[in-house]
């Protein structure tokens, strides 16, 4: 997927296709999150779509349910989301900025490896 230690960084084309591609496939990922977090909200809660939607949102974006729980599971359900919410923003963040990083580096070595 990257380019080899001791080959030239790629173009500037090539670097922004990798953080589109990645960007696409956090999109696709944030899209299961909440209709994974919506269905689970109206199985345990009864809610409706919007509701249920709305709550899985607020998770996902940290800010805490909407609405007071009223059964267990869906309790049980919030909490297991919410830690599952929590890792994911860490797993985004890393998907969105792995190429960037991964550019730094390589264009710092490539330059130090041509100095030498």
């Amino acid at each position: 997927m990257f380019e080899h230690l001791r080959q030239p960084p790629i173009p500037f084309t090539g670097f922004l296709q990798r953080v589109i591609r990645n960007f696409g496939l956090l999109l696709m990922l944030v899209a299961v999150s909440l209709f994974v977090g919506a269905v689970g909200y109206r199985e345990t809660e009864g809610m409706s779509w919007i509701d249920a939607f709305y709550n899985a949102s607020l998770i996902m974006s940290g800010m805490g349910p909407a609405s007071e729980l009223q059964t267990d599971g869906g309790k049980i359900f919030a909490s297991v989301y919410s830690l599952y919410s929590g890792l994911f923003l860490v797993a985004a963040a890393g998907l969105l900025l792995m190429p960037v990083f991964h550019r730094m580096l390589h264009v710092m070595h490539h330059e130090q490896a041509k100095k030498e």
